[in-house]
């Protein structure tokens, strides 16, 4: 076993090269945490491979020499999936960025897992194809941490989430040893172990590569910004849109902090009085967009929209999903630190949910602004805060385990796309009996019977893992 940190870093230095291992004051600071800034903790080392093989061995140096290990992808997590919390070894995919195959024929792509989201679909627009998922971060997100944590986005209301376009995997496991689970082919026999895989956030083993399925790029696209002058109107046109029978590729919401963030950051306009504006997209074959469209404006003017604008070409398109696709890189002009939550509700509880977190954040004394995907109920709330001050995290902490809370008791969830992490580790019995986390052990164990391979997420198993903290503090790890 390495006896300091330096020691480790040459170590993993000799095992890939000097240039692939980063260490010191830098690296930890850069890598003590994801996007999510309440909780961090340092990685002793951080490696940057270039191929599953090279993964394999630092995976094994890792299980030999009794050291934990991360992976980590462009960390734009939001629930502190990639935060080293025992420390060791962070595992950064940085460099896994090549596409290996692309089958037109059969609509499926091989890529490494550090890739980021958007070049998938860049790579094979000129096929009439792409991948779609497309959470917000996609410009930047790798497709190794889409896997991770089983991301949606803005089109998961028509298209679903990462699960439903992942055909295949190659896994080091948390023993080092490299499995091929899946393929070209969607549905084989046998377990879903992709399945599970997928949304596993980096605990059952280093995705390295990926099958992806593609879908063909819609024939006609129609994007509509609608403007209101009340929270309330904004739901019930969600609500009434959905009742009608019409699924949009997207229906999204944005309430009056977002749109102040947008407008301070890119000057964007909107009408006096907007308090609440929804992004819809209706895409498919020409005659079935222009009549979706039409039923959505109007549904939108029976509840007294304050004004609708669609989009007249891709330039125009691209203008309206702005406050959307920008609108948490703008909140960064209120406060220096964000955290976004993550709760899903039934969509009829729209109107009650978003009431109960504005009083919650007045009570904790917390900003909050709420950006989300409105026609699955897919909550979003943003609190804006000093992180330099611990009484504001204590609140902001206090604030946001209230609001998911209260997801759950309205029947929802407590996560749609971000994971569990470490942010809502303590939460999942609020969701889960004591039976169901048991059966969820028992599946994590197939793969990680162990404390090395991104240990104390996703399972509440805290006391099991401040045993482990302090164990490997005394080591230096």
């Amino acid at each position: 076993m390495p006896s300091t940190h330096a020691d480790l870093a040459r170590q993993l230095g000799e095992l890939l090269s000097p240039e692939a291992v980063l260490n010191g004051a830098a690296a930890e600071r850069a890598y003590d945490c994801d996007a999510y800034t309440v909780d961090r903790s340092k990685p002793t080392a951080v490696v940057l491979p270039e191929n599953t093989d090279q993964v394999a061995k630092v995976v094994r140096w890792c299980v030999a020499n009794n050291v934990p290990f991360t992976a980590r992808g462009a960390g734009t997590g939001l629930s502190g999936g990639v935060l080293p919390a025992l420390g060791g070894v962070v595992i950064s995919t940085k460099k896994l960025t090549r596409i290996v195959d692309i089958d037109v024929e059969n609509r499926c792509l091989l890529a490494q897992a550090g890739i980021a989201n958007k070049k998938i679909s860049d790579a094979v627009k000129q096929f009439g194809l792409h991948f779609a998922p497309d959470p917000s971060s996609q410009s930047v997100s790798t497709i190794g941490g889409n896997i991770g944590e089983n991301s949606g986005g803005p089109h998961t209301l028509k298209y679903g989430i990462t699960v439903q376009h992942i055909l295949g995997v190659t896994l080091v496991d948390p023993n080092g040893e490299v499995l091929k689970l899946g393929g070209k082919l969607q549905g084989g026999p046998g377990y879903d172990f992709v399945g599970l895989i997928v949304g596993g956030e980096g605990t059952l083993g280093v995705v390295t590569e990926a099958w992806v399925k593609l879908v063909p790029i819609p024939k006609a696209v129609s994007t509509a910004l609608i403007a209101y002058g009340s929270i309330g109107d904004a739901t019930h046109t969600v609500a009434d849109i959905i009742a009608e029978g019409t699924i949009p590729a997207a229906l999204e919401m944005m309430d009056r902090g977002i749109l102040q963030a947008v407008r301070l950051a890119f000057g964007l306009q909107y009408p006096e009085g907007t308090e609440a504006m929804l992004l819809i997209e209706c895409d498919g074959e020409l005659e079935n967009v222009a009549r979706e469209m039409e039923i959505v404006k109007q549904i939108c003017n029976r509840n007294k929209a304050l004004e609708i604008r669609v989009a007249a070409d891709e330039v125009e398109r691209a203008q309206l999903w702005t406050a959307r696709k920008k609108g948490i890189g703008a909140m960064g002009r209120i406060a220096p630190s964000i955290v976004t939550h993550d709760g899903v509700i039934p969509r009829s509880k729209l109107p009650e949910m978003l009431d109960f977190v504005y009083a919650v954040a007045a009570k904790h004394r917390v900003g909050v602004a709420n950006l989300f995907h409105a026609g699955d109920g897919h909550l979003h709330p943003c609190f804006y805060f000093d992180d330099r001050d611990p009484d504001q995290i204590k609140r902001v902490v206090e604030a946001g385990e209230e609001i998911i809370t209260r997801c759950i008791e309205l029947g929802g969830s407590v996560s749609g796309e971000h994971g569990i992490g470490v942010e809502k580790i303590d939460l999942m019995s609020l969701m889960f009996s004591p039976h169901d986390l048991a059966y969820q052990a028992t599946a994590k164990r197939i793969f990680n019977d162990g404390m090395l391979c991104n240990p104390c997420k996703v399972l509440p198993n805290q006391k099991t893992c401040v045993e482990h903290q302090k164990r490997w503090r005394g080591t230096a790890w």
